[in-house]
């Protein structure tokens, strides 16, 4: 155990819980120094509290490091000037007597050993943050004089200006990450390189990866000599990548370092026996299983022995589900389908379990389906691909590529279950709906909505644990409403209507996309009324200049009520309101229950609803929504004319005719089982929001927010007792932080690895970017990049460029003139909705808001799947 009031310790004294004193570095090696049959050289740390003396014994640099905090990325002339005078500052600070008396007695005996000298702060090998390389190493350091002169050296280098630049980057407080530095024997290796215990491109966690140079390491990691490259899976080494090696940096002898010209016959040789590669992974795996998480670890070898001198959590690794056994799983993002890849709070995460049927397992925020079961039989196997396929090709070739390698072997076929077609249905017992009766839909909304009252009145009268033991009752209905086989079967003919469409136009007519046309004003689209009954807001103030200049400057959410004294403000305020009670529950983000409601800040709308003033004329919805109908109409009556003149024409009409009327009358009420679904939850939210404020009063509780990070079951927990623990709080909040800087993969197994799925696609143009055509069209125009919906600043024509789209998105696509999302499917939201207002869409681009740059010129095309820049 380490001494507090010690400023320096030897690593014998350090183990991990030493971080905040020891830095992630010092506090790691000591872990590693205890550890039997794991070689690391010895040294000592300098704690932490040694460099917070030297700051607070130089006044200036507190009013320096008050000057940096406030900076961002693009200050980089005042993040320079800082950087110099703060370095030099604490480069000239005299280390205090007692701290050198102490490096003094640990260096006493070893004269002439030479060490490194290395930086280790308390941001450092966080297990979700890196903050490797950004402060300075310092190698083959000899004399007390001169390895005190590189400890000074070390902290100053904590205000590097690419350090600072990226602790901004992180959001870390400049005033909060202190320095501890390693001063370590140096090993004077024959051979040094990286060994991370998990593939970094894939994640799969039983590839070990091994590089592997001449020389001294840090040669390596900053890029300077080439390395080799080795995979190790169980026992075997699976790869190997040798590297033509023409350099190599070694030690001098009279200190520093100095590069090396190989001998050309060891410049293509291995540098890593087949014997050594095992050892050194075997090695990492214990380390690996030592911190419980994939590390990344420098290594040398000197005289036949592995010396290990640092070891990290690999940062990039999305997290694999937690399930406890030793059997594989391949695990589907549920948020791929959702329209909703951000991370989701505990309490909308652990709410949104409890509503599906199947169980869902989390990570980094996110949900996962296991489909391994469906993998394991013929039938299954094919379902769970055709249903994921239908709606996202890169999830199709993903499972495509583990069925190739016999991932999740098919079980012997007398241990396939009876009736094996039937049970591998994902949704049984939905009926074969063959005519498009528009009655069925409107007895299903219905339904809903007289449910949904009952629902909204009777929570009312709840209080207490009464209302969590409420909402669990009702979640039994609302998964009876989500997966009534009626409901299903109204979704599934549409979506098969508007396949067989596409299909057989393209075969009898040489027409593709046809079903995109005739879904254009489809009735029932809750999601797509929803948009132009915004631009009918916008045309109730658009008379009223005073309004509009009134909403230009608005700063807070309680704004509606400064429209009454205004000329036209009753009117406008009570148009925002009449659209908010049909659609105030809706919100960015809205399967997570924690989101902020327009409801709850309506001032979300006003950008939305001034950008409809700005770009059309009055009655812009109504002819908007009277243009789509037209169109189906008259596409609807070409296909019928053409097919009349074909072989067996009357057959193919009256085919087509019936599957043209499916789609118009069910296809609309795709978005509407979602609709009902975050109706609910809004009633859930406000009666677990009252109990919630209860707690804050009672001192529980210190905000709202503070709530969001508990689940559903703690959180009833907490009304029932009047106790929550905080600091669990705090802690979720810090690791909801670190997930929203996660992407989550569309597929991924039990082993860590991400499948990632390729488009199958022939006659691409040259540079194109590649996705699913979902809308069909061509359009050209000015490409705007907006990640998130309430700054968005569309003007009529652009296109939408985006990582995804759910309902709350909706109002822009008025103004749009095409869609391209990094994530989607055939009948995810941003594609119904593209083809209802007959907008050209292709989703599923990956990388597209990186690829493609604000205020580019771009062509869609979204008949073929394809974005071009121009």
């Amino acid at each position: 155990m380490i001494n507090p009031h010690s400023l320096v310790w030897k690593f014998s004294d350090i183990d991990r819980t030493a971080l905040p004193l020891a830095g992630g570095k010092g506090a790691n090696l000591g872990e590693l120094y205890k550890l039997d049959g794991i070689h690391v050289p010895d040294g000592f740390c300098i704690s932490t509290l040694a460099f917070q003396r030297i700051l607070n014994n130089t006044s200036v640099i507190g009013e320096l490091l008050e000057q940096l905090s406030v900076l961002k990325v693009t200050d980089k002339e005042a993040i320079h000037t800082l950087s110099s005078r703060i370095r030099s500052t604490i480069e000239s600070a005299v280390i205090p007597d007692d701290i050198q008396t102490s490096i003094r007695q640990l260096l006493a005996g070893k004269e002439g050993t030479a060490y490194a000298v290395r930086s280790s702060a308390t941001a450092e090998d966080l297990p979700n943050a890196s903050f490797a390389g950004q402060q300075d190493t310092y190698l083959n350091i000899t004399g007390e004089a001169a390895i005190l002169q590189h400890i000074s050296w070390c902290w100053a280098s904590l205000f590097t200006e690419r350090a600072i630049i990226y602790r901004i980057q992180q959001g870390f407080d400049h005033r909060k990450v202190h320095l501890a530095v390693v001063v370590q024997e140096m090993v004077f290796p024959e051979a040094a390189g990286i060994l991370f215990t998990a593939d970094p491109v894939t994640g799969d966690r039983n590839i070990s990866c091994i590089d592997a140079g001449y020389g001294l390491g840090e040669a390596m990691v900053a890029g300077l000599v080439n390395a080799d490259h080795y995979k190790v899976r169980d026992g075997q080494v699976i790869e190997q990548q040798i590297a033509t090696k023409q350099l190599a940096i070694y030690a001098r002898q009279q200190g520093g370092v100095k590069e090396v010209t190989l001998d050309p016959a060891l410049q293509s040789k291995p540098v890593l026996t087949t014997a050594q590669m095992l050892a050194l992974a075997a090695i990492g795996s214990r380390i690996a299983a030592h911190f419980g998480s994939p590390q990344d670890i420098e290594w040398c070898l000197a005289n036949e022995t592995f010396y290990i001198v640092q070891s990290r959590p690999v940062t990039t690794l999305y997290p694999v589900p937690v399930v406890h056994d030793e059997q594989r799983h391949v695990y589907v993002s549920v948020g791929h389908q959702q329209m909703m890849t951000d991370p989701l709070k505990p309490l909308g995460l652990s709410l949104f379990q409890l509503t599906t049927p199947r169980p869902m397992y989390a990570a980094a925020g996110r949900l996962f389906v296991d489909i391994a079961p469906n993998m394991a039989t013929t039938a299954g196997r094919e379902a769970i691909i055709n249903a994921l396929g239908q709606s996202d090709p890169l999830i199709k070739d993903a499972l495509h590529t583990l069925v190739e390698r016999n991932f999740i072997p098919l079980l012997p076929e007398e241990e396939q279950p009876h009736g094996a077609k039937e049970k591998a249905q994902l949704f049984p017992g939905i009926p074969t709906i063959t005519e498009g009766d528009p009655a069925l839909v409107d007895e299903l909304i219905a339904r809903s909505e007289a449910s949904i009252a009952e629902l909204t009145a009777q929570i009312q009268t709840k209080s207490g644990v009464e209302v969590f033991d409420f909402i669990l009752n009702d979640l039994d209905q609302l998964r009876t409403t989500l997966f009534d086989p009626r409901i299903l079967g109204v979704v599934i003919a549409a979506m098969n209507a508007c396949i067989w469409i596409n299909e057989k136009m393209e075969q009898w007519l040489g027409e593709k996309g046809m079903a995109d046309t005739l879904s254009q004003s489809a009735p029932n689209n809750v999601t797509s009324e929803m948009g132009l009954a915004l631009m009918d807001v916008a045309d109730v103030i658009r008379p009223y200049p005073e309004v509009i200049s009134y909403l230009q400057q608005i700063k807070n959410d309680d704004f509606l009520e400064g429209l009454l004294p205004l000329p036209g403000g009753p009117a406008s305020r009570e148009a925002v309101y009449a659209f908010l009670r049909k659609y105030g529950m809706r919100c960015i983000g809205e399967i997570d229950i924690t989101r902020t409601r327009w409801s709850e800040k309506p001032a979300a709308l006003v950008p939305m609803i001034l950008s409809n003033i700005r770009n059309f004329e009055p009655g812009a919805a109504a002819r908007k929504f009277a243009q789509g109908l037209e169109e189906a109409a008259r596409k609807e009556q070409e296909l019928l004319t053409r097919l009349r003149d074909l072989p067996d024409g009357a057959e193919k009409v009256g085919e087509t005719k019936r599957m043209i009327d499916m789609i118009r009358n069910f296809v609309g009420y795709r978005e509407y089982p979602k609709y009902s679904k975050i109706c609910r939850y809004y009633a859930y939210k406000q009666a677990l929001m009252k109990e919630v404020a209860l707690l804050i009063q009672a001192g529980a509780l210190g905000t709202k927010e503070d709530s969001y990070y508990l689940t559903f079951e703690e959180l009833r927990e907490a009304v029932r007792t009047q106790h929550i623990d905080n600091t669990m709080i705090d802690q979720r909040k810090a690791a909801y932080q670190l997930f929203e800087k996660l992407t989550p993969p569309r597929v991924m197994t039990s082993e860590g690895e991400v499948i990632a799925g390729k488009y199958k696609r022939e006659n691409v143009p040259a540079n194109a970017l590649v996705g699913l055509a979902v809308s069909s069209g061509v359009v050209e125009g000015r490409a705007r990049v907006i990640l998130r919906v309430e700054e968005a600043n569309i003007e009529e024509g652009d296109i939408l460029v985006t990582t995804f789209t759910d309902p709350s998105w909706t109002p822009l696509f008025v103004s749009i003139k095409g869609l391209i999302t990094e994530v989607g499917g055939l009948m995810t939201h941003g594609a119904v909705i593209a083809r209802e207002y007959g907008l050209p869409a292709v989703v599923g681009v990956e990388q597209a808001t990186k690829l493609i740059k604000e205020g580019q010129r771009i062509r869609l095309n979204g008949t073929n799947g394809t974005v071009e820049i121009l």
